[in-house]
């Protein structure tokens, strides 16, 4: 796909702005991303970088983040123009194949986007001038923990190629990191929460959407399995911190979530059942144990980041997930066969010829 630019005038600056260059931002994430850097960054430079699958997934009546943009560039990272990373001060890596479904399809792009292409945009970002990297990296890398919460010295167990890809791409960026380079590695707890391009493929987000159109939560496995939790806005809160942090030396993974949001997957029906009352909750009692459980350790993200700990609560997750969907009109018992499941926005692409099987744009 050839790289292109949609441009806005940016706004008046005095001093030497921050230049930002947000890489995926045409995500779930990345518009709650560029949300937060024009409120709390206003003058700053932001321009992001995307290939573009799921740009017309909005779900946002209103302005949509990419709009707060200086400058849009298109392309997929396997062919980045290295070009792009000159004068830049800080890089966050957002893209990816971004769940366990789509990395188990397509495992030959997971790891080239997810891992390969990352470390290769980083070592181009060291050579521009490029002072900082983030990289969205993932507490799934710790699979299955049935004993004490993982912390960042706990051993990975990576149990699918999402996962894999994530540590990899861990290991091949902290040779890179150097007085001049620092290197963020951001151990997300799992994403929720409403956003400009909503997914639904995410445990919370799936249960108030079920609660919507079928007033009924069904839980695959027996409930106990536990799941850390962050929501959206507070991703991009610590990506705001990891740009101009000054603890935690050159290099550095950190569980990036609150102790608070470690629930069970039953918590979190019970939270939305709360809300509505009239849910229902189906547990698979007979369910066989889920490997990808385990409890997270926040303990040094707190330490190192007591300015940009999260703020959003449970509660509030479920209440602004109710009034986004409803918002939307939100009825579609079918949903997870629509584009707000990742995975078939990818199928569709590829049965429509757009993208061929290694998720490369055909030419036209």
């Amino acid at each position: 796909m050839n790289c292109g630019k949609a441009e806005r005038l940016p706004g008046k600056s005095g001093n030497k702005i921050m230049k930002v260059l947000i890489i995926g931002n045409l995500g779930y994430i990345g518009p709650m991303v560029v949300k937060h850097f024009r409120k709390v960054r206003s003058d700053s430079f932001l321009a992001g970088y995307d290939i573009g699958y799921f740009i017309q997934n909005n779900t946002y009546n209103g302005i949509v983040g990419d709009a707060l943009l200086d400058v849009q560039h298109f392309g997929d990272v396997r062919n980045f123009n290295i070009a792009l990373l000159n004068g830049f001060d800080a890089l966050i890596y957002l893209a990816a194949i971004s769940n366990d479904p789509m990395g188990n399809a397509y495992k030959t792009p997971t790891l080239d986007i997810n891992c390969n292409a990352a470390n290769h945009i980083a070592q181009e970002a060291k050579k521009a001038g490029v002072k900082h990297f983030v990289f969205a990296s993932s507490c799934s890398v710790y699979g299955f923990a049935d004993s004490a919460a993982r912390t960042e010295l706990s051993e990975v167990n990576p149990l699918t190629a999402y996962a894999r890809s994530k540590v990899n791409a861990e290991k091949g960026l902290q040779p890179l990191a150097d007085a001049d380079f620092q290197i963020t590695c951001l151990r997300f707890a799992t994403a929720c929460g409403y956003s400009d391009r909503l997914r639904l493929d995410l445990v919370l987000n799936d249960f108030v959407a079920s609660a919507i159109v079928a007033r009924k939560i069904s839980i695959l496995s027996d409930g106990t399995p536990w799941r850390p939790l962050i929501h959206v806005k507070d991703m991009a809160r610590a990506m705001d911190w990891a740009i101009q942090r000054k603890e935690g030396g050159n290099f550095l993974i950190i569980n990036t979530g609150s102790n608070v949001w470690n629930y069970q997957v039953k918590e979190l029906a019970a939270a939305v059942q709360q809300l509505f009352t009239d849910v229902e909750v189906d547990i698979n009692v007979n369910a066989q144990p889920d490997k990808r459980s385990y409890k997270v350790s926040f303990d040094l993200y707190e330490k190192l980041a007591p300015a940009h700990q999260p703020q959003v609560s449970l509660a509030d997750a479920v209440q602004d997930l109710k009034n986004g969907l409803l918002g939307l009109g939100f009825s579609d018992t079918n949903f997870r066969q629509s584009s707000m499941i990742r995975l078939k926005t990818i199928e569709k692409l590829i049965t429509n010829k757009i993208i061929d099987q290694n998720l490369a744009f055909n030419r036209l």
